[in-house]
């Protein structure tokens, strides 16, 4: 290795640990995905507990026209109407537990499939990325972004540089204090590279358990050791689906206490979504945050 990449690597150091999101060491965490499917949701619906970090994360921001054509970095907030800039600022001022977060590009548009694409030209691809994504974060007073791409060409190299460089650039200008991840079976190498290079500014791994479809809680378990040891186990929070894939009912809370009896610190929970869950009173979003409560 060269001097010149030692001293980039190292400065790459700095520049992640410098920017970590604060709340990050002890914090109970709860992650809900919001307004992804066209349903008129409401955040003041939601039951916010305190002393819970509740984070909202917006469905979606992309960076594609409605027919799914790559605009170069330039995102648009495709999220649920009735989640306008008045009401995150509303719901923050409520509670002060509350960050919000724009998930980046999710499954589709339109239903048409939304696929991460290798820039012709990188820096320009980041810097649109950068003013687009600043451009919505003050519009809607945002904390932090999610990453969600979930289709991605073959030996594609680009990805983890790109948003790698991405959210260092918005930690560092101070635009975001907070960036998550979120991949699953299908996108473990592109967000394995990501972390293994970008790790130090990534604050939580919301995988997405569900799409293994799993429906047992010991085979949940190993899932959760494979996949904590391809990211950092104290940021990879356990994931469940309303009305979806995977896990269903109380049983999910079974796979929480499991995950603490074989010695693993339950940080937090993703849901997806709220938008799904309005129909049993939040059922999930109650019981999981009483959960972290009482957990150690």
């Amino acid at each position: 290795m060269r001097t010149t990449t030692k001293i980039h690597v190292f400065l790459r150091y700095l520049v992640g640990a410098a920017f970590l999101c604060q709340e990050f060491c002890d914090a109970k965490v709860m992650m809900e995905y919001i307004g992804a499917t066209g349903a008129r949701v409401s955040f003041n619906e939601v039951p916010v507990k305190d002393k819970i970090d509740f984070y909202f994360i917006l469905g979606f921001a992309i960076d594609a026209d409605s027919s799914s054509n790559p605009q170069n970095g330039i995102f648009s907030p495709y999220w649920a109407d009735s989640l306008t800039p008045a009401s995150v600022a509303t719901i923050k001022s409520r509670h002060a537990n509350v960050k919000v977060l724009a998930s980046l590009s999710g499954w589709s548009v339109n239903d048409n499939v939304l696929t991460w694409y290798t820039p012709k030209n990188p820096k320009l691809w980041i810097s649109n990325a950068f003013k687009s994504l600043n451009s919505i974060v003050k519009k809607y007073h945002l904390d932090g972004i999610d990453v969600d791409y979930e289709t991605f060409p073959k030996n594609d190299s680009s990805f983890a540089s790109c948003i790698g460089e991405l959210i260092t650039n918005l930690k560092k200008q101070r635009v975001i204090s907070v960036a998550t991840i979120a991949p699953f079976h299908n996108t473990i190498k592109p967000y394995v590279d990501l972390y293994r290079k970008f790790g130090l500014v990534i604050d939580y791994v919301n995988y997405q358990f569900y799409t293994d479809k799993i429906r047992v809680s010991p085979k949940f378990l190993e899932v959760f050791k494979l996949r904590a040891s391809q990211f950092d186990r104290n940021k990879l929070l356990p994931s469940y689906e309303v009305n979806g894939r995977g896990i269903q009912g109380d049983e999910f809370f079974d796979v929480l206490r499991l995950l603490e009896k074989t010695g693993f610190s339950v940080k937090g929970v993703m849901i997806f979504s709220a938008d799904a869950s309005s129909a049993n009173d939040y059922y999930y979003e109650r019981k999981s945050q009483d959960f972290l409560l009482k957990s150690k």
